[in-house]
């Protein structure tokens, strides 16, 4: 009986497939790296809450890290490290390989906006004394998450002159908040009955700024009125600027460690910012590579991609022409030689609802990166399906650098879904396939990540990379 019970788990080993726990896999020195990773990812997450915020950043560690602001008049040679900035809010980071350009570029591209709450373009109001920002949400969020959280305000603001002025505000603890208001329980018996997707709706995500009048006078919206006031002497701005601005109210609370055992990151934005940090620092690290290595932070995803700055744009293949304009070759040619990860996130198996998710083909907190070979939703529409010989040299370089990985898959079939830029990717006739990091409450105004698993992002990227 022992006999086959060694038999049988010795066939085990050598068949299955296993997903193997971080935490056991790990040494202490490997734990320690893992952490003091995850404390600068947080800086970068605290800093970072707009996408202009997450380009002007990474723009400045590229720079001190070698990297050039990118000249199309300019040939490149190898080693060559450049960085272009798309209208503010997208950047390319770019390092030079020995190899031709006709055997095609290494991409990795994740996106640096998040859902959140935009203002209106005529955002200020006031009603019975007190004085609100009206607002549009960006992205797909639950509505009921977002009221009585703390809320700071940031963004751009283009006066009629075209000047324009920046603006953060309710970050720090010495700066006022703003929030979203809620019905006390006494009174809610009518707004509980309701399901949760109407019992907040879009119209009321009004974010209450002020309830003190203009002084020393009489008349209607004196509040509206001191409000302006002062955003005008702090800011130099009328009304009408609101027109011309993208402002963003965000979650105003810092990243946080989360656990007894700080083996987790709480806070605002891990969807999809973790893996952008993971991008930038792997690129970072690049010399000399035998493939030109290229990262792209892009605007939109969560809208759709669309406009000028998303990746249904052309600003990815007008760099790419740039750069490739003296080799005499077409940039269809490089794209169909090359290959790309799509940094993005999945959904990690929640035991708490674990009915929406199949277990065999769900991603878990502390087993590594998640490869997600498709998205999208019932019938796989939307996703562009990565194909079984890309899915395989993605599953040899992650296993043969020693990153610790797993498969995963966005919930059940029929149960949701949801798409990623891959499928955009796709379209270009480049290999493409999803990697990232599981997360708890995604979407929500604090969600969850492994310290383990963005550290083997950032691992994963950087063995792509150096492949």
């Amino acid at each position: 009986m022992d006999e086959k019970l060694s038999a049988s788990n010795e066939l085990k080993e050598k068949l299955f497939m296993k997903k193997s726990h971080g935490g056991e896999t790990l040494n202490d020195d490997q734990i320690k790296e893992t952490y003091d990773f995850a404390n600068r990812y947080k800086d970068f997450l605290g800093i970072c809450k707009t996408e202009r915020e997450a380009v002007q950043y990474t723009a400045n560690r590229a720079q001190k890290s070698g990297f050039k602001e990118f000249d199309k008049k300019n040939t490149y040679k190898p080693g060559d490290k450049v960085y272009f900035i798309h209208k503010n809010k997208t950047l390319i980071l770019a390092v030079i390989g020995k190899d031709n350009f006709e055997n095609g570029v290494n991409f990795a591209i994740a996106h640096i906006d998040c859902p959140r709450l935009d203002l209106k373009p005529t955002p200020l109001y006031e009603n019975n004394d007190l004085a609100y920002f009206k607002t549009h949400y960006y992205g797909g969020i639950k509505k009921y998450q977002w009221p009585t959280v703390p809320l700071s305000l940031h963004g751009r603001i283009v006066r009629a002159d075209e000047s324009y002025v920046d603006i953060r505000l309710g970050d720090d603890e010495n700066e006022p908040c703003f929030c979203i208001t809620d019905l006390l329980p006494h009174l809610a018996k009518d707004q509980m009955a309701k399901t949760m997707l109407k019992a907040v709706t879009g119209e009321n995500l009004n974010v209450l700024i002020g309830s003190l009048p203009f002084k020393d006078d009489k008349g209607s919206e004196l509040v509206k009125l001191n409000i302006l006031k002062l955003l005008n002497e702090k800011y130099n701005i009328t009304e009408s600027d609101f027109i011309s601005a993208e402002l963003e109210l965000v979650p105003a609370y810092k990243p946080r460690d989360l656990g007894f055992d700080r083996s987790m990151i709480g806070g605002y934005g891990h969807d999809d910012r973790c893996c952008a940090y993971a991008s930038i620092e792997s690129i970072l690290e690049v010399e000399s590579p035998n493939i030109t290595s290229v990262v792209v932070l892009a605007d939109k995803e969560e809208v759709g991609s669309d406009g000028t700055t998303g990746m249904k744009s052309s600003f990815v293949k007008y760099f790419i022409a740039d750069l490739i304009k003296n080799q005499g070759l077409k940039t269809r040619d490089v794209f169909t030689r090359s290959k790309c990860l799509s940094i993005d996130v999945d959904a990690g198996f929640d035991p708490n609802f674990a009915s929406e998710y199949d277990t065999t083909n769900s991603c878990y907190l502390n087993k590594g990166v998640v490869m997600t070979k498709y998205t999208g939703s019932g019938g796989k529409m939307g996703t562009s399906d990565a194909c079984a010989e890309f899915a395989g040299k993605i599953r040899a370089i992650l296993s043969s650098a020693n990153v610790l990985w797993q498969t995963g898959e966005l919930g059940k079939v029929d149960g949701g879904g949801g798409g990623t830029i891959a499928k955009f990717i796709s379209n270009l006739n480049i290999d493409v396939i999803d990697i990232g990091v599981p997360v708890l409450s995604m979407h929500s105004p604090f969600e969850v990540i492994s310290k383990i698993d963005l550290f083997m992002c950032y691992k994963a990227i950087k063995a792509f990379f150096e492949n």
